[in-house]
């Protein structure tokens, strides 16, 4: 049987979310569920009403604190729990490397060998909530046929019950230990007779035995003269508070992986002054057995820790830091920072809603907020100079947290502050301070009065250090990316001239890493006596490409409007960019056209072959002479070619990263690329664009810029 545990918890008492009508149905259930599959720990979450959260309702087999970073989670959590809600099926997690890779956060915070699933509990007309089931790494890294099914069925008829209770409006009420029995106090007791307490005083080492929250339940004499406490003083209380030179995490972290992945370990550990001593972890579902020893021949040194009279570090705080860290390490844009402490954070902290405000320029500025009724509450700071006197210009400007625990106390102390009330009860105002630097400040609101104890200050401060040096990442970030889109704004055409005969229509879309800026380029110049056509691609992706692009631009439109020839425009383009001495080369595409002849005359340099459609649908790939790319050699030729523009015929020139995918052959993505001109250009054709670069378009990563140019002959010259 797996004993069922809610372990201890910081804060005020929990919401009920457990039992109804005095009976333990989330224990009997998960136990059940447990006991069915083989698994070796679990929980069950249910939905809060009012809330896009699910919140912890009982977990057994393992302590709470182990799963203390998501006790509470927003709905939109990246977690298997809020995962399976979301798409309403099993999700399932093989082992150690597929957490890692599926879900980082987690795996940074229980970094050992087990396997999971996850699933909803959810009627077809309502989702209740939601359980996972975890195996010890030996688990197989599939899920059996058998286990699925027993796990949906149990869920499906929790699920009934729920449903059930809702419907008789029956309450639900948080659930107590049914399973527990605690530390026991007599060695006699522990081991069921005299004779086998006798045989255990007999063994030359030391026997210890935990519970899930690491309470020594059983210790023998020998165990308690090796750690030098006595036995009294041993039980009931953790291990590593009661012996001082056991309070380290890497030793706590030894009894975490030993019950999550149900597997034995063990360590090393110096009793002061120069006795190293050996411990040995023997997990199962109900606790730990320790075995310590005298270690021989060792040369380990001493790990890195507190000193012997220092107060026992508090694991909970520790797993919340290292989720929190992972967490904010993935976000980018000021944005995912604002979702982020709206996601996670806040519900795990119990807020009800937050602001996030910046300091810019000696005033405060709205960054974004969630939970609040009425927008205007917080979009009133927008602008207010830090002079003000209000609680978030104060912790800005000061950079001192504040802690409001009624309406009553910030009132007294700031009555200016209650003209628009926001309808909570209690508020921390947390100012985020990045490299000494204050870049902001987080405001938290709970909807019942509320006190705030040292430790929850402290860590609600150390919280709001971490979103600091992500929020002043993210403002980096943003500010670059205004900066690179406004650049490439600037030196791509605005709008594409309208040309008697020609038809056009043109797309560009950034690469997605770095500053999703780069060195692709297109424009149509309406000169005289005949118009022109160009694009280009300028190697690298940054403001040293974009900047040259731009010059290549503009100098193509130089010589076309001095009237040279095609052949001249390239060779021209191609001395400048040598004497500039930028040490990057261009490819380069130029087309003189005149749809009166229905003919164009092209110039190519080191550029994608264009298609041409005809009208009849056949696509042919222009892959005529040229010459090398721009920048290369001064005194390079460039050769031109005559082309058919008749009336209904579509050019399309583009760049490489239209064509370019890793694992194609370039010569198959032009060949798939004239095959979907072929069968859409007689589409109109911004929708023929729009078709052509769609895939690109929808993708979350493109490693090159994209630019496209379609030329339609209409004939009305």
């Amino acid at each position: 049987m797996v004993a069922v545990s809610d372990g201890q918890r910081s804060g005020p008492p929990p919401t009920p979310v457990g039992a109804f009508a005095g009976r333990p149905v989330m224990s009997s259930a998960l136990t059940a569920m447990l006991n069915a599959v083989g698994a070796h720990s679990g929980a069950v979450y249910l939905c809060r009403g009012d809330e896009p959260v699910l919140e912890m309702a009982v977990m057994a087999g393992l302590a709470r604190s182990f799963a203390a970073p998501w006790e509470r989670v927003g709905l939109s959590a990246p977690i298997p729990v809020a995962e399976a809600v979301r798409e309403r099926r099993l999700v399932w997690v093989g082992g150690e490397e597929e957490m890692a890779r599926r879900y980082p956060r987690i795996a940074v915070v229980l970094p050992y060998p087990f396997a999971l699933a996850a699933l909803p509990v959810a009627t077809d007309a309502q989702v209740y909530g939601a359980v996972f089931v975890t195996w010890p790494g030996s688990h197989s890294p599939e899920l059996s046929d058998r286990e699925r099914q027993r796990l949906e069925v149990a869920c499906d008829r929790l699920a009934l019950r729920l449903e059930r209770a809702a419907a008789q409006n029956r309450p639900v009420r948080a659930e107590t230990r049914p399973l527990d029995t605690g530390p026991v106090g007599g060695v006699a007791d522990s081991l069921g007779s005299v004779e086998a307490a006798r045989m255990v005083a007999r063994l030359p080492y030391g026997l210890v035995s935990l519970d899930l929250h690491g309470r020594v339940a059983f210790a023998n004499a020998a165990a308690a003269d090796l750690l030098g406490v006595a036995v009294s003083d041993l039980l009931g209380v953790q291990l590593w508070a009661s012996v001082p030179w056991l309070n380290d995490p890497t030793y706590e972290e030894r009894y975490r992986a030993a019950l999550l992945s149900q597997g034995v370990t063990s360590f090393v550990a110096l009793r002061p002054p120069s006795e190293w001593l050996s411990f040995r972890l023997y997990p199962s579902t109900t606790g730990l057995s320790v075995r310590v020893s005298r270690a021989r021949g060792t040369a380990q040194t001493r790990p890195a820790g507190r000193g012997p009279g220092d107060a026992p570090a508090r694991l909970v705080s520790m797993s919340q830091a290292l989720s929190l860290a992972g967490a904010l390490t993935e976000t980018v844009s000021v944005q995912d920072v604002v979702r982020l402490v709206a996601d996670e954070i806040a519900p795990a902290v119990g807020s009800r809603a937050l602001a996030l405000l910046a300091a810019r320029a000696g005033r405060l500025q709205v960054l974004g907020h969630h939970g609040y009724r009425d927008a205007r509450v917080v979009e009133r700071f927008d602008g207010m100079p830090l002079s003000a006197p209000v609680p978030s210009a104060h912790a800005v400007s000061h950079g001192v947290p504040a802690f409001f625990d009624s309406r009553q106390h910030l009132e007294r102390l700031y009555p200016a502050r209650y003209a628009t009330p926001d309808g909570f009860a209690a508020w921390a105002y947390l100012p985020l301070i990045a490299s000494g630097r204050p870049v902001g400040v987080c405001v938290l609101a709970y909807a019942e009065p509320r006190t705030f104890p040292t430790h929850e200050r402290a860590v609600l401060t150390s919280m709001a250090g971490l979103i600091a040096q992500a929020l002043d990442r993210a403002l980096l970030y943003d500010a670059k990316h205004r900066l690179a889109h406004g650049l490439q704004a600037a030196l791509l055409p605005h709008s594409l001239p309208r040309l008697p005969g020609i038809e056009a229509a043109a797309r560009y879309l950034p690469a997605t890493r770095g500053m999703e800026i780069g060195g692709d380029f297109y424009d149509l110049v309406p000169s005289r006596p005949l118009p022109a056509a160009v694009i280009g691609d300028v190697q690298g992706h940054n403001v040293t490409a974009a900047g040259l692009m731009g010059q290549l631009r503009t100098a193509v439109r130089a010589y076309t409007t001095v009237g040279q020839e095609p052949a001249e425009v390239m060779s021209s383009t191609n001395r400048l960019l040598t004497d500039l001495g930028a040490d990057l080369f261009a490819s380069c595409l130029y087309l003189r056209l005149d749809p009166g002849r229905g003919r164009a005359v092209m110039a190519r340099a080191g550029h994608p072959p264009p298609l041409l459609r005809r009208p009849d649908g056949r696509v042919r790939v222009l892959d005529l002479a040229g010459g090398p790319l721009l920048g290369i050699d001064g005194g390079a030729t460039y050769t031109t070619t005559e082309v058919d523009l008749s009336p209904g015929c579509v050019l399309a020139l583009y760049t490489d990263g239209l064509i370019e995918s890793p694992g194609v052959d370039i010569e198959d993505a032009v060949a798939g690329l004239g095959r979907r001109l072929g069968e859409a250009g007689d589409l109109p054709l911004e929708e023929l664009a729009d078709g052509l670069v769609g895939h690109y378009a929808a993708a979350e990563e493109r490693i090159d810029d994209v630019a496209l140019l379609l030329l339609r002959a209409s004939g009305d010259c």
